[in-house]
């Protein structure tokens, strides 16, 4: 079963490229501005109103503020804060029992570490602002241009910007280098003298898509729109140069404004962990306060007995010895709570995602790009997702558009296997291929509709063209279709050479011919549909219109002579669909030049409305826009990546949920689904869910391979499912997700194997996303490539970016990228499912040997009067987390394997326990806890028993406290070792030098300071002389060492290979059977020929691939051809290019034989 969902609403797309590679997690306050008023070139009084100027700062410290500020930060922190407040309790005699260093050295580490980090990053923060300030750019300065730099640009100053230069701040465009663009100021008068223009506009804001002003100048006022805006963070293109005027500088531009605190994600192990460590703060309480309790107790009944030789402070009676008894215990239990806990974290955290960045296979050597991990913070959650939602455009599919078939006069052409030679056309483009030679004859024939087909192509776009030297053509395409389009209309003879705001030329069968652009009647989601109305530059030229939009936008608008030529190109159409292609539908209408005279005075005048605009507009487009002429249709193929439904079917198999979120029609995201392996045959539980208004619901159930859900707006008067007059999407949104049923979508879409939505905005990827974090209480990854994704992945706990063709917005945004969908499962089922195990062993063990280190503290309490004191020795209580057990832990963290990266690709179900979070929960940590208590019990009574009236072998007494806690340590030590080589899987010589080298370290110091020469010297901090020497060379002490150890591991060794026989696990059943499982040396069989996927006829027509943004008609009449992002310039990642990496060969993994016997055992 399967579901596919499609929703309709309007979208609002913006495009801006951002300046910068990084984002900077700063805002900005300044006073609120009701109204910004500036004067070009008049400094003093734009001064007056103290706006900012260009220089930004997206540091947080500064070489003053530095130190207090990060301390603050970092005391916020509760642990930090709680370990200060028993730095301070250890100042006060009466309470402390240990010295001051014992809680002063690990926190002036962890705070140290922590710092340094700060540090590192604040300085490349500075180094980045250093650089961006100190650009250059020319600005007109007492009517000469003067180089400045960016930080002394201020508000009404008037700069030059040079072809290929970045923006410097916002500015007003005044004039370029373009002859027809639109210009307020002609270049003589930018002298500072006799321009006297005054701009009054909007306060600073963070909308991209908006700006309100005017402009007075010479007694004229001109009204402002966000057309006549260039933004700080773009580049100028195809313009030798343009000037400027500064309205908003530094912090207060658009970009900077948008450049807010970014939302701090966290993982769900966090949330346990805060969960766990405030319940360790209680555990604490309640151990202190029955310690306390029995120091009450002990003081009432025995405490006069030691009087003696142990005589009470006056004024200290039974009550308030108790209570300065807690306090104290606050102090010797403190190691329950770990300091080094969310350091150790972080620096794993940070060493996993650098194993992300090296991995030479999710490197993609085509584009040079490296996988990234951009936040260091989410590694272990990615082996923990349970929900994926993806983009499709250029995200499942190579976002590369190749013009595949067409129909032209109810003819279809493509599709054959003889690939056309264009070498009669000396401007083609040599790596275009059409495979069907009918078409060029037909074409090089002269038929007329052939011609007119073309003609529209090439004329009916927003493409710009870039011809360095003649005949070398370059389209600048906003979108892939366009750009395919286009260049399939050159290849055929119709060759779009150039535009300016007025005219397009075009080079039609080897005669060059140039169009006067009349109007562009833009593109929006509401339309469906672009037209131009252009008029031949001859005598005898007549004027046309010409439109190319979705099928069932356009048929609603065609003449009625057309209806024979309309059932056979739907024909076709729904041929297109069922291979997965992306449609468009052409068609023409020439119009009347009186007809033209008057439309288009009242177009200018719509047009230069201040209110109801679009409106307007709306009712002059469809005026024009009907009569029209069919001429056929073209077909786009968006051909999938490399490895897409491999991928998709091993995360299928780790019981990882794909729902894809993609602005096509449903016919078009069913045949992709089909193409990568979502949708199969097989699927046979189907019914259909519709529901029209607010207050009607109806379901049916029908024999059909899929589930469908169609939401639609509530609109009065309409009936038909998915059929809406589009004028009444602007006033609704998405039906499915309003309130009241956005429940029942999600049940309905949770019992499908597979969800595909369609017609999704932006805003709605991120409901749906939402929608599901908020019910379903699921790790959710979104993964996408383009502007239109952003939402969804930061809407998402994990969100990946893909570089791609649509820019980098989406990797901006990501925590992690990468340049193919394909490197997804490697990143979940290998690093993601590593970092979850190694995370999860890692809690584990850090609890364990923490809470057994402090109960032996607890039971020694009953023994020694409740009088606080400690049984180890106070260095070792110092060096045991922060040295002797630091390294061997992180050892574990960062190198340990269950199963390596082959067998985790060959068995995905291993990835289903970290979905369930079964290796560190409530109930681990539970485990954990009595794990350490009986750990505790052996720690303390073996030794205190083994040393209990105990003499040496030369007759001597060795039972004294110095001793017992030599003993007492040495076990405790030499046990949590061995219990972490009882976790270790995969040994490596990092872990054997941890772990060996961290007990010799402990022997080496030991020895050291328990020696005379550190008595002599430092005779107060060193007082136990010679306890090393005098214990460990009795026989009797390693006998009890070794007892110890046996009785704390074997039990453990038992319990783990009793589970394993009786309930193992999936990791146990594939690590345990090494000869069924293991993999064989000889090559990797080839993969399977996939079978030929059976076209679908679909009862609807084909999907729309119209892909471009609302706005670019406005750009390409108005001569601003801007928006470029310059290409990164960087040294190849991996300069050997023979290896199977650079190649980048697919990977292939061998499948496990479905086999009953396996089956039994898995």
């Amino acid at each position: 079963m399967y579901l596919l969902i499609t929703f309709s609403s309007r979208f609002t797309v913006v495009h801006i490229e951002s300046l910068y590679t990084h984002s900077h997690n700063v805002s900005f306050l300044f006073p609120s501005e009701e109204e910004r008023r500036l004067r070009a070139n008049d400094r003093p009084f734009n001064l007056a109103y103290r706006y900012a100027n260009n220089a930004i700062k997206t540091s947080k410290y500064n070489i003053f503020n530095f130190l207090p500020l990060n301390l603050f930060e970092q005391f916020r922190r509760l642990a930090n804060a709680y370990f200060f407040f028993l730095f301070c309790l250890q100042l006060i005699p009466q309470i402390s029992s240990l010295s001051w260093f014992t809680t002063a050295v690990p926190l002036s580490l962890v705070l140290s570490i922590t710092g340094v980090k700060d540090a590192s990053d604040d300085i490349n923060r500075h180094k980045s602002d250093k650089h961006v300030n100190n650009r250059k750019v020319n600005v007109l300065i007492d009517g000469e241009l003067r180089n400045e730099k960016w930080m002394n640009v201020q508000v009404g100053d008037i700069v030059k910007l040079e072809n290929n230069q970045f923006v410097t701040a916002d500015l007003l465009l005044l004039s370029s280098s373009e002859p027809l663009s639109l210009v307020y100021v002609e270049t003589a008068e930018l002298d500072g003298v006799c321009l006297s223009g005054e701009v009054r506009c909007e306060p600073p804001n963070n909308r991209l898509d908006k700006f309100k002003g005017t402009l007075t100048l010479n007694e004229d006022t001109f009204s402002l729109d966000n057309d006549k805006v260039l933004l700080r963070g773009c580049t100028l293109r195809n313009t030798e140069w343009c000037f400027g005027l500064v309205i908003f500088g530094g912090p207060d531009t658009k970009l900077m404004q948008n450049s807010g605190k970014t939302t701090f994600k966290r993982t769900s192990i966090d949330h346990l962990m805060n969960i766990l460590v405030l319940s360790i703060f209680g555990f604490l309480a309640f151990m202190c306060t029955i310690l306390a309790i029995g120091n009450a107790i002990w003081e009432t009944k025995e405490g006069s007995v030691f009087t003696v030789f142990l005589p009470h402070v006056s004024g200290i009676n039974a009550q308030l010895s108790s209570f300065l008894t807690f306090w104290s215990y606050v102090i010797v239990l403190n190691t329950v709570v770990p300091i080094s806990l969310y350091v150790s974290v972080e620096i794993i955290r940070l060493g996993n995602s650098f194993f992300i960045d090296w991995d030479r296979k999710m490197y993609y050597p085509k584009n040079d790009t490296p996988a990234q991990a951009r936040t260091t913070t989410l590694n272990e959650e990615l082996g923990q997702i349970k929900y994926i939602f993806s983009d499709k455009t250029g995200t499942l599919t190579q976002n590369i558009m190749t013009f595949n078939k067409c129909s032209i006069n109810g003819k279809n052409y493509g599709g054959k296997l003889e690939r056309v030679d264009f070498s009669w056309n000396q401007l083609a483009d040599p790596k275009f291929a059409f495979h069907d030679h009918r078409l060029a004859e037909t074409v090089r024939a002269g038929n007329p509709e052939a011609h007119a087909f073309f003609r529209l192509l090439a004329l009916c776009h927003t493409v710009m063209p870039e011809e360095k030297t003649e005949g070398d053509l370059h389209y600048q395409a906003q979108s892939p279709d366009e750009g395919a389009l286009v260049t399939a209309a050159r290849n055929f003879g119709f060759v779009f050479r150039s535009r300016t705001p007025e005219t397009i030329t075009v080079v039609e069968m080897g005669r060059q011919v140039v169009y006067d652009l009349l109007a562009v009647l833009d593109f929006n989601n509401v339309r469906k549909r672009m037209s131009v109305i252009g008029e031949r530059k001859h005598p005898d030229g007549k004027m046309t219109l010409f439109c190319k939009g979705a099928d069932t936008i356009i048929y609603e608008r065609l003449h009625p002579s057309c209806s024979k030529l309309m059932e056979v190109t739907t024909e076709h159409l729904n041929e297109y669909a069922g291979d997965g292609l992306r449609t468009l539908v052409l068609a023409y209408k020439d119009l009347d030049k009186s007809y033209m005279e008057g439309w288009v005075k009242r177009h200018h005048k719509a047009s230069t409305a201040l209110e109801g605009r679009e409106e307007q507009l709306d009712v002059l487009y469809e005026e024009i826009e009907k009569d029209l002429m069919l001429l056929g249709s073209t077909a786009v193929e968006d051909k999938l990546q490399d490895g897409v439904p491999q991928t998709i079917e091993q995360l299928a198999k780790a019981d990882i949920k794909i729902w894809v979120l993609t602005g096509d029609k449903q016919e078009t995201a069913e045949n992709i689904g089909y193409s990568c392996n979502m949708l199969r045959e097989e699927m046979k539980d189907v019914f259909i869910v519709a529901a029209n208004t607010r207050g009607e619901k109806c379901a049916r159930t029908e024999r059909r391979n899929h589930l469908w859900w169609n939401p639609v707006p509530a609109c009065s008067g309409c009936r038909r499912l998915g059929r809406c007059r589009t004028s009444r999407w602007r006033e609704n949104t998405a039906f499915a997700l309003q309130k009241d049923l956005e429940l029942e979508l999600l049940r309905t879409a949770c019992m499908c194997q597979t969800v595909i939505c369609c017609r999704v905005t932006p805003l709605q990827k991120a409901q749906v996303v939402q929608l599901v974090k908020k019910y379903k209480q699921a790790v959710t990854l979104a993964i996408g490539d383009g502007a239109n994704d952003v939402s969804m992945i930061k809407a998402a706990h994990i969100g990946v970016g893909i570089s791609g063709q649509e820019g980098m917005q989406a990797v901006l945004s990501s925590d992690f990228s990468f340049a193919q969908f394909r490197y997804l499962q490697r990143l979940l089922l290998v690093h993601g499912r590593w970092s979850y195990l190694r995370m999860c062993k890692f809690l584990q063990y850090f609890f364990y040997k923490n809470f057994t280190f402090t109960f032996v503290h607890f039971w020694y309490a009953f023994f020694c009067g409740f009088s606080a004191q400690t049984v180890y020795d106070e260095w070792f209580i110092t060096f045991y987390n922060m040295v002797y057990t630091a390294l061997p832990v992180l050892g574990l963290s960062l190198f340990d394997q269950d199963v390596d990266d082959r067998w985790s690709f060959q068995h995905p179900q291993l990835y289903t326990p970290g979905q369930l979070n079964q290796y560190f929960n409530k109930k681990a940590f539970l485990r954990c806890m009595m794990h350490s208590c009986y750990s505790s019990l052996i720690l303390f009574f073996i030794p205190w028993a083994a040393m209990y009236d105990t003499v040496r072998d030369d007759g001597k007494d060795i039972s004294d406290y110095q001793s017992f806690a030599l003993l007492a340590q040495t076990c405790l030590l030499i046990v949590v070792s061995l219990q972490l080589c009882l976790d270790i899987y995969y040994w490596t010589a990092v872990n054997q030098f941890f772990v060996w080298g961290s007990l010799a370290a402990y022997f080496a110091v030991t020895f050291t300071m328990y020696s005379n020469g550190m008595f002599l010297i430092f005779t107060s901090s060193f007082p136990f002389i010679g306890t090393a020497r005098n214990s460990l060379n009795q026989p009797n002490v390693w006998l009890t060492i070794l007892l110890a150890s046996l009785l704390c591991i074997l039990p453990v060794v038992a319990f783990r290979f009793i589970i394993i026989q009786l309930r193992p696990t999936i990791n146990d059943k594939v690590r345990k059977c090494p000869v069924r499982y293991k993999f064989r040396k000889e090559a990797l069989p080839a993969p399977a020929p996939r079978r030929p996927t059976r076209r679908r006829i679909s009862t609807r027509r084909s999907g729309y691939a119209f892909s471009h943004a609302q706005g670019y008609g406005d750009l390409v009449t108005s001569g601003r051809f801007l928006l470029r992002r310059p290409a990164k310039s960087r040294a190849p990642l991996f300069t050997q290019k023979d290896s199977p990496v650079a190649h980048n060969e697919p990977q292939v993994y061998r499948t496990i034989a479905e086999e009953q016997e396996e089956t039994q055992d898995l």
